[in-house]
């Protein structure tokens, strides 16, 4: 459809779906490479091929020099996976744990606590530096080169530290359910993430292709498309592997799958195509509208009191989802 010249309109919702049936892929590959590594290697495989659709999406978006969608993707990503997605995996699995409390080791949701902050401090310093017009605020770009740098060198020792930590409490492929299949091969495992990460290269392309017709046709915001519409959209990947992990019982995998995808777009994605950018002429910044800074503060808030115990329950989960809707309702007027 896209390279028969369809309408972008029609190739849209069509588009949308083929996001999910790669969603789908994902949540299959990472359901059978859970048995055969631990839950850390598991969460960062598939959180990185999970946000190949949005790190493409963001590239294509700034080639087309649409900085406001490349920026509110970013954005959209993070407050769609550390909200909406975590929100419902933990009512997924807090309905099926034993007395309605979801459990799950502390340490990721802390670490992802720390990065989500660590960015968020470099983003209030150039939001108030702009703000107030200071000397520093006319070398933005330099300024969020530098604090990319920084941020990419922590994420790469965080992760260091975390993947030589992982160990799991129980071995790979035990307790497995009576009658229950036998799960793929790794080699077959990571070939199914392979191939759907190199579809998602070409279903983002065709992605920003059919954005600005449909945002047209509905009357939407950039703003919106961005933070909910192409959020949503390319998150699907979390969306649907980590509920599904979640009504499995696998707790930690689940956590894992979210929470790596939160400081992987925090301080990894977010900082790397901000050094991308420079290779365009539309340049991306850790500069942000007053109103996404307190929600990005809010945020990392709320994300470390609800996971930080290895606790959660329906209500919490519920309250996240909550402040999404909140937010993308906010974002519709902007």
């Amino acid at each position: 459809m896209h390279y028969a010249g369809v309408d972008g309109l029609i190739v849209f919702p069509v588009v949308t779906v083929a996001l999910s049936g790669l969603a789908w892929l994902v949540a299959l590959g990472t359901d059978a490479l859970g048995e055969h590594v631990g839950p850390g290697l598991t969460g960062v495989l598939q959180s990185t091929l999970g946000n190949l659709p949005e790190l493409f999406v963001v590239v294509f978006a700034l080639r087309a020099g649409e900085v406001v969608v490349a920026q509110t993707s970013i954005l959209g990503s993070l407050f769609a996976n550390a909200l909406l997605v975590l929100g419902l995996v933990i009512i997924a699995g807090a309905r099926v744990s034993e007395g309605g409390v979801m459990r799950f080791h502390p340490r990721l949701p802390n670490d992802t606590a720390t990065l989500l902050l660590l960015a968020c401090f470099i983003i209030v310093l150039l939001g108030l530096s702009v703000t107030t017009g200071d000397r520093a605020s006319s070398h933005k770009v330099a300024i969020s080169a530098a604090g990319a740098v920084v941020l990419l060198v922590v994420y790469v020792t965080w992760l260091w530290s975390y993947l030589r930590a992982d160990t799991r409490a129980d071995g790979p492929g035990e307790a497995r359910e009576a009658g229950a299949p036998e799960p793929l091969p790794l080699r077959t495992a990571i070939v199914l993430l392979a191939i759907s990460g190199v579809g998602a290269a070409f279903v983002s392309d065709w992605f920003i292709a059919s954005l600005n017709p449909a945002i047209d046709a509905l009357h939407l915001s950039k703003a919106f498309a961005g933070l909910v519409i192409v959020a949503i959209a390319g998150n699907a990947v979390e969306n649907v592997a980590g509920v599904t992990l979640a009504m499995k019982g696998k707790m930690d995998d689940a956590v894992s799958v979210v929470k790596n995808s939160v400081a992987q777009i925090a301080a990894f994605l977010f900082p790397a195509l901000v050094l991308i950018s420079l290779l365009f002429s539309s340049h991306l910044t850790f500069v942000l509208a007053p109103v996404y800074i307190g929600a990005l503060l809010i945020t990392a808030i709320a994300v470390w009191q609800v996971t930080g115990d290895g606790e959660a329950t329906v209500p919490e989960g519920a309250a996240l989802i909550g402040i999404y809707l909140m937010l993308a309702f906010l974002t519709f007027y902007e």
